[in-house]
């Protein structure tokens, strides 16, 4: 077996097994589940969740979008810069002005609405989804009378299994593309570097996504199926890595890559900011203390981003 080949295969099986134990401690192990946690225990689950929206944050603007951003820029410079030259002597501030537009920001923003547009056809097509039960309503009543400095009520939990079930699809995307690249690389140097620093992250992520399956009451065999199946993405774009890596990015296959990671970035924030976030500082209690967590979670991922 050629070095580089087996480092490729070393690193599809360190991305299924690093996913697979972190997103399952969660869901096996009791003390993570946050029903029926009183006391010191609900305290701490509670802050816990914070760490992850704080990491979900994080991965969403310093690792999806950044890397969104980078990808559509690098592509759209590929298809502009040759019709730019040939046209330079009578269309020159035309050309600038077009390559000047955000067009990687539009097609997360886009990303962004298209998880919207697909909830809120959801919730027209289905309007008992759009809320809880009484009882469920009537607390939601209660904080807001008792509750004045809360950030309103939390999210409806009908809700929750959507935007979980988005939450997945777009780490899975994500993680596909993730795989590809290192499937793509052409030394073994490059291969382990660039998998060391996505097992950097993916670790965190993974853990996250388990939590968070737990605190939308996901049921233990359905969530244990979603991880499994997250667990598969990135080896599959290994695999799909090596299987194109004597091809080129040419006929725009580049660019659908780029244009799909920037979608999974909207979708990927719309979540974060309209599901995790939210649930996690709904609570009155311990509100510095809950700020503290989410910019510790978003600083660790910072700090991965400068390696990663």
């Amino acid at each position: 077996m050629e070095p580089l080949l087996g480092a490729k295969i070393g690193c599809l099986f360190a991305l299924l097994a690093l996913t697979l134990v972190c997103g399952l401690i969660p869901i096996c192990f009791k003390w993570f589940q946050i029903e029926g946690a009183t006391g010191h225990h609900h305290r701490v689950l509670s802050l816990l969740g914070c760490v992850s929206a704080g990491v979900f944050l994080g991965a969403g603007f310093m690792h999806m979008t950044a890397e969104a951003l980078e990808g559509i820029e690098s592509e759209i410079q590929k298809f502009v810069m040759p019709n730019r030259t040939e046209s330079e002597g009578n269309f020159s501030g035309d050309a600038h002005s077009d390559h000047d537009y955000p067009y990687g920001e539009l097609i997360i923003s886009l990303g962004f609405f298209l998880v919207f547009l697909l909830e809120s056809l959801a919730l027209q097509c289905c309007p008992g989804a759009a809320g809880g039960s009484k009882l469920q309503q009537e607390e939601c009543g209660g904080a807001h009378g008792l509750e004045l400095h809360s950030h309103g009520p939390r999210p409806s939990p009908s809700r929750s299994p959507f935007r979980a079930l988005i939450l997945l699809l777009s780490l899975s995307f994500h993680s596909v593309f993730e795989g590809l690249a290192v499937g793509l690389q052409t030394t073994v140097v490059a291969t382990v570097q660039l998998c060391v620093a996505v097992l950097a992250h993916k670790g965190l992520v993974v853990f996250g996504v388990g939590l968070r399956l737990m605190r939308t009451g996901t049921g233990s065999r359905w969530a244990t199926f979603s991880i499994l199946a997250f667990a598969l993405m990135s080896p599959l774009g290994v695999a799909l890595g090596l299987a194109v890596a004597g091809g080129d990015s040419e006929g725009g296959r580049g660019l659908a890559q780029a244009v799909l990671e920037g979608v999974a970035a909207g979708t990927f924030l719309y979540v974060t900011f309209l599901e995790i976030l939210p649930r996690e500082l709904a609570g009155p209690e311990a509100p510095l203390a809950k700020w503290g967590c989410v910019a510790a979670g978003f600083a660790f991922m910072a700090l991965i981003a400068l390696w990663a």
